[in-house]
């Protein structure tokens, strides 16, 4: 029993340091992202360029929900019917409501529904890859290029649709902080139908993961031959949320579920890892600056701002916070007015910046003011 037991003991600290390392992944490229603040936490080539097959509709439907309305209507264009497999096996000329048509893309991956919505924005393919190039760079997808608003990569060269784990992250947590965007992707079946009333469509969330995982968000799957099994995955727990990017988990059956076993993998990293950590906080006082010209002799500098993020205790021991603020200033200053800057860094990296304001106001001399400071300074003088 004693021997037993031992054993036991071992296998418990075993796993308990396997549990605690660093994940072990197959994907060719993984990232894990601070859904909130964006701050990459971990990541496996996270940054090298990979084809990223269906996540693509991620953008595709952040992009539809920030130029069209739900309730406007789709005219399918013959173009967009004769997209191949997977798809909902739309008609040239059936209408549908833009809700519906991002509903079912989002579930089940439709390749025609994606083409339909995105010339129904832009009026062509071309023009809507353009919009999505240009918002990856505003979003700060530094290396990030569409070329198709499905992810349907076998026409087009590689350096015309990439993505990175980290970017495709960085995309959906902005994607994440739309409410219709959240609701859409968290549907676990969807009835549809055409505007006429000629046809239904009824789909199941083809996502596993929200299932699976306590918290879990969505967000969305995706595979090409090039690509192969890839997943975007979010989960929240408690004011947390951690999203995942894994690509090139693998091709084939066993590349199918391991694109499920790596998200988890990275989710459970997350949590016994990263904890919430209030960097800094508004109005936290940065010292006090000397007003010249003022009967104010001083103003306090405070940060104008706080920062909260998910870091790991060793990280948390790492950070600090360098303020820069000029001897003295000139009056007027108002309460509120910009008087530095501090930065926020974790070891060389930088966190935020943040500025540094006045905490009240420091009027410049009145013309009487001036008069009492030449007498006093006169007496002084002579």
């Amino acid at each position: 029993m004693r021997r037993v037991g031992i054993l036991i003991l071992l296998l418990f600290l075993c796993s308990s340091i396997v549990y605690a390392g660093e994940p072990s992944l197959g994907a060719q490229g993984a990232a894990l992202v601070d859904g909130n603040s964006g701050r990459l936490l971990w990541g496996k080539n996270a940054e090298e360029p990979l084809a990223m097959a269906s996540t693509t509709k991620i953008m595709t439907a952040i992009l539809v929900l920030e130029n069209a309305n739900l309730d406007e209507v789709v005219t399918v264009s013959k173009n967009a019917a004769r997209q191949p497999e997977v798809h909902m096996d739309l008609k040239a000329g059936e209408q549908w409501k833009v809700g519906d048509l991002l509903s079912v893309m989002m579930l089940r991956s439709y390749n025609d529904t994606a083409v339909a919505l995105a010339e129904h924005v832009s009026g062509s393919v071309d023009e809507f890859c353009q919009l999505m190039t240009e918002k990856a760079g505003e979003i700060g997808a530094e290396d990030t290029i569409f070329g198709s608003p499905n992810g349907l990569d076998s026409q087009i060269p590689f350096a015309k649709h990439h993505s990175t784990a980290k970017d495709m992250s960085l995309i959906a947590a902005y994607a994440l902080k739309n409410e219709d965007f959240c609701k859409i992707i968290a549907q676990p079946e969807v009835t549809i139908g055409e505007v006429t009333g000629k046809r239904q469509c009824q789909v199941t969330n083809s996502d596993r993961f929200l299932r699976e995982f306590q918290g879990a968000m969505g967000v969305k799957t995706g595979f090409t031959n090039k690509a192969g099994h890839c997943f975007v995955g979010a989960v929240e727990r408690d004011g947390v949320r951690l999203v995942t990017t894994v690509l090139g988990s693998g091709w084939g059956n066993g590349g199918k579920e391991k694109k499920w076993t790596d998200t988890k993998a990275l989710m459970n990293y997350g949590f016994a890892t990263f904890f919430p950590y209030e960097v800094a906080t508004q109005g936290q006082n940065c010292g006090e600056i000397s007003v010249l010209h003022s009967q104010v002799g001083e103003v306090g500098a405070v940060l104008k701002e706080g920062y909260q993020g998910l870091f790991s205790k060793e990280e948390q021991e790492k950070i600090h916070l360098s303020v820069s603020l000029p001897e003295s200033i000139e009056a007027p200053i108002q309460v509120g007015q910009q008087i530095g800057n501090a930065q926020l860094k974790l070891g060389d990296e930088l966190l935020a910046e943040i500025p540094v304001i006045a905490d009240a106001s420091a009027p410049s001399y009145t013309l009487g003011d001036w008069f009492s400071f030449l007498y006093k300074n006169w007496i002084t003088w002579f």
